[in-house]
């Protein structure tokens, strides 16, 4: 049987970025795994293409309702982002999930870094929405920049 992995849509070729594009990491492809790909900004009702949109607080602050998701031109996407999250982690909990490989600096799906709600191309630290409420789900998430970690998490060394 197959190890069962959740993984960012984009990253496996689905263009649901916020730009409509994908970024395939074509290694993936073919991985002895079965993929199960998520994108959250979409589960949550959000068109693609779409205005880019960065947490202007944590994570945790946000799904306490102390802070917000803005796109760039403003408008206030927290709704859906969580909206989104959620869903993704029911399907997630419903497939008994344990690793997720997510978009790296994503809003939603970032491990580690996102953008820091300036719209200025700045890193700050912290996690997307999804992948905090991922970690808090006790699903163990790689960054799509880790290579070393995704090969490890797909059985290759």
């Amino acid at each position: 049987m197959k190890n069962k992995i959740l993984i960012s849509a984009c990253i496996l070729g689905e263009n649901c970025r916020y730009d409509g594009k994908n970024c395939s990491q074509q290694f993936l492809i073919n991985a002895n795994v079965e993929w199960l790909p998520v994108c959250p900004e979409v589960q949550g009702n959000l068109e693609t293409p779409r205005a880019p949109a960065e947490l202007q607080g944590n994570a945790e602050e946000i799904l306490r309702g102390n802070s917000r998701i803005l796109n760039n031109v403003g408008e206030d996407v927290t709704s859906n982002f969580i909206n989104g999250t959620k869903k993704c982690i029911e399907i997630a909990n419903r497939e008994n999930i344990t690793f997720a490989i997510l978009k790296s600096r994503s809003p939603s799906c970032g491990v580690g870094e996102v953008y820091d709600g300036s719209f200025s191309g700045n890193l700050t630290k912290g996690d997307g929405l999804f992948s905090h409420l991922c970690q808090k789900n006790g699903i163990k998430i790689v960054s799509s920049d880790d290579y070393s970690a995704i090969q490890k998490v797909i059985g290759r060394k």
